[in-house]
């Protein structure tokens, strides 16, 4: 069963199962860019939880899976609506919700009403993250 969602300020998605097909944007990602934003831990918060191929990152999760192989073990549309919305995969997942502006608790005034990725910055993330395979 697929659901278009979207919200206050968000671009509308479409949820497929396990996946968001299409890209927010309508292009892809940047790799590069999201590459950047995965190491600045005052954008993204991707390695408070997450281990990966980052010997630069000093400090390092473990909550979450390592994202080593993440690339090998999803495809772009199932990374997108993890970063977007995990919660519709894993309801019990401690990943925020990336890309959302209600539902939130406990939500920074400077985050308050705007998500804390914009769709170009999750499209860069999946760009990125879709590179990260062990071969």
């Amino acid at each position: 069963m697929a659901l278009l969602l979207g919200g206050a300020g968000l671009l509308p998605y479409r949820v497929d199962a396990d996946r968001i097909d299409a890209s927010l944007t309508g292009h892809p990602g940047d790799p590069a860019s999201g590459r950047t934003l995965m190491l600045d831990q005052r954008t993204s918060t991707c390695l408070l939880c997450h281990t990966g191929p980052f010997p630069e990152q000093r400090f390092q999760g473990g909550i979450g899976p390592s994202l080593s192989s993440v690339g090998d073990r999803l495809t772009p549309a199932q990374i997108r609506l993890r970063l977007v919305d995990a919660t519709r995969v894993n309801p019990e997942t401690s990943m925020p919700r990336f890309y959302a502006t209600t539902g939130l608790t406990r939500v920074a005034p400077a985050y308050a009403g705007r998500p804390v990725l914009d769709a170009e910055q999750i499209e860069d993330l999946v760009a990125f993250l879709s590179t990260l395979k062990a071969s």
